[in-house]
């Protein structure tokens, strides 16, 4: 087998897809999991949002924070002040080499935050700077906010990831599923995912090439404001959402990312989103990336394992198996 995830990511995977894919037909299930569908379920796990700790369309985004975190009214601003103790490289600016958990909030290594109760698993001490929510809606045009309804109501069939196609981003960044590397030099900054082999080079200080041709990642390059790391992406083609079930986009889309690492386990994270074809104005989000010791990348292999793909193709033949009401 191609694909060797992690026992902690086997348990969530199965969890969660116990608790959402309990759909009855002619009072049966019509989808149990198995060991061997894991791969496959945990890319449709992704595309339901679960991982990305969202809610419908209707309900907006959430920051997935855990219990007695401030609220947005308590002054929380991006990004906060970064701790003495934060590990710099030679030239000054805080170090990001290492190996990174998007998505979570929970502070040690890949076991030790992966393996709570609940449908999203997480365990471990809380970072304390771990983002307040809830955080904003997309701001869809009328015609497109239409179009994500219409995608959420087929529980997002027509996910790209499903088909072991890039997510993009900034939806790749806080992936929580699978882990992400970062190799920090004062000219480039190489970031690896685990996920499809993905991979960004970012230059330093540089500018985007005109030729570029639409792609599923985009094209960035970054500078540093001060102890932040900004990263400018344009160049995409519109194959990929944005974050939960149909937040679709046009290949106008343009997204400013911002990593600031302010302790020994925390980068945090702000993303705005800007596409005059779909949305209204800019959208921006707030995550915390941790740091997560001893991890090591692995090979993902989507499609050798994705031995389910054929049942898939035949459920969506038939909307009334997974159609919301």
């Amino acid at each position: 087998m191609a694909v060797q995830l992690r026992p902690s990511t086997c348990r969530r995977i199965k969890t969660m897809a116990s608790l959402s894919l309990r759909t009855q037909r002619d009072g049966a299930p019509f989808a149990r999991i198995g060991m061997r569908d894991l791969p496959f379920f945990a890319l449709l796990l992704l595309s339901s949002g679960l991982f990305a700790q969202q809610g419908s369309p209707e309900q907006g985004l959430t920051s997935g924070a855990a219990k007695n975190v401030p609220s947005p009214a308590a002054g929380y601003k991006y990004p906060p002040p970064v701790s003495s103790n934060v590990p710099r490289a030679a030239d000054g600016h805080p170090d990001l080499t290492g190996v990174w958990q998007g998505g979570s909030n929970r502070i040690g290594t890949w076991e030790e935050t992966n393996n709570g109760e609940g449908p999203l698993g997480q365990s471990g001490p809380i970072t304390p700077y771990t983002v307040p929510g809830p955080q904003p809606k997309p701001p869809y045009q009328e015609w497109a906010a239409k179009k994500v309804l219409e995608s959420y109501k087929m529980r997002g069939v027509d996910e790209p990831m499903v088909r072991c196609l890039p997510p993009g981003v900034p939806r790749t960044t806080l992936m929580g599923l699978f882990p992400m590397q970062i190799v920090q030099t004062p000219k480039t900054i190489v970031m690896l995912f685990e996920v499809f082999h993905l991979f960004r080079i970012i230059p330093i200080d540089a500018k985007h090439p005109d030729d570029l041709e639409p792609s599923y990642m985009g094209d960035s390059v970054g500078r540093w404001e001060g102890d932040t790391l900004v990263v400018d992406v344009t160049g995409f083609n519109d194959k990929t959402w944005l974050s939960g079930v149909g937040t679709f986009h046009s290949e106008k889309l343009h997204v400013v990312e911002k990593f600031t690492r302010v302790d020994e386990n925390t980068i945090v994270y702000e993303d705005t989103v800007e596409d005059r074809v779909v949305l209204t104005g800019p959208w921006t989000r707030h995550g915390t990336i941790m740091l997560r010791p001893g991890t090591r990348l692995r090979e993902y292999e989507c499609v050798e394992n994705n031995v389910d793909m054929q049942r898939y193709e035949n459920i969506l033949k038939d909307p009334s198996l997974f159609m919301r009401k």
